[in-house]
This record gives C-alpha cells, sequence and structure tokens, in this order.
C-alpha cells in the first residue's frame, strides 16, 4: 500500500513529532511516500525547493497513493487542496484531528460524505484505528 501522508508545514510546525509518529505507524502498513512532513528540520517557510517542483512531486505521489492520511487539527491551505484533490481522484482519504485543539473542525471536511473523519487525542487511539482501517483493506 502507498500512503500519503498530509500535515502543517507551511500552516504551522508545532505538530511535527505527531507527524513523525503518526508516519511511523503508518508505515508499519506500507510505503509512506511523505516521510519528510514528520522531520525535525522542515521549517514553517517549507522545503529549500521551487514551489512548482514541491507542488508537482507532490501532485504526482498523490495520484500515485492508494489512501491520504491527514491530520487536519492545524488547518493548512496545502492539506486541503491535497483533499479536494484526492477526493476528486477517487481515492480513499482519512482525516484526523484532535478536538482538544480543534473543537470546530471545517465544514468542507467535516461536512464531506467522501472521506472519513476520526478524532482522536492519543497515538494509541491511532494505532487501533489503523490497525482496524488497513488490516481490514488487506483482508
Amino acid at each position: 500500500m502507498r500512503i500519503y501522508f498530509a500535515g502543517a508545514i507551511r500552516g504551522g510546525r508545532e505538530d511535527w513529532l505527531l507527524y513523525r509518529n503518526l508516519i511511523a505507524l503508518l508505515q508499519t502498513y506500507g510505503t509512506v511516500l511523505t516521510e519528510h512532513v514528520g522531520e525535525s528540520d522542515v521549517a514553517i517557510t517549507g522545503e529549500n525547493l521551487p514551489d512548482t517542483h514541491i507542488h508537482d512531486r507532490d501532485l504526482e505521489w498523490l495520484k500515485s497513493c492508494d489512501c491520504l492520511v491527514a491530520e487536519v487539527t492545524r488547518p493548512s491551505l496545502g492539506v486541503g487542496y491535497e483533499i479536494g484533490k484526492a477526493t476528486e481522484w477517487g481515492k480513499q482519504v482519512i482525516c484526523l484531528y484532535r478536538s482538544s485543539v480543534t473543537p470546530s473542525l471545517s465544514a468542507m471536511i467535516g461536512g464531506s460524505d467522501r472521506l472519513t473523519v476520526y478524532k482522536y487525542e492519543s497515538i494509541d487511539e491511532l494505532a487501533l484505528l489503523f490497525e482496524r482501517t488497513f488490516s481490514a483493506n488487506n483482508s
């Protein structure tokens, strides 16, 4: 399974360590195409690459993935764009958010019937969620 993980970069890097832990969990179910999102040295300004390169590269990864897992607690224009493209292309989309940080999720995410949204508060909850979700996909 090819998994595209999305999390805020230019929208804020407060959760980079959480992203790293989520990516490590997801790697037990497949190849995570966007490991760099969980790296500590990715600054709020993003990667040191031209925007067109990042856009084109990331869309190619997104097109090639089986599933998009997006951590949407921190609002991000880029993550929203990726969710929109993935749903347009018929990809499985899972959105995760911590309601203790973001009590009211965007209606464009929460109101869509083309993606699955899960509230969580701990990495342990996600370990169980991923086990149920990805093991069911492989049955």
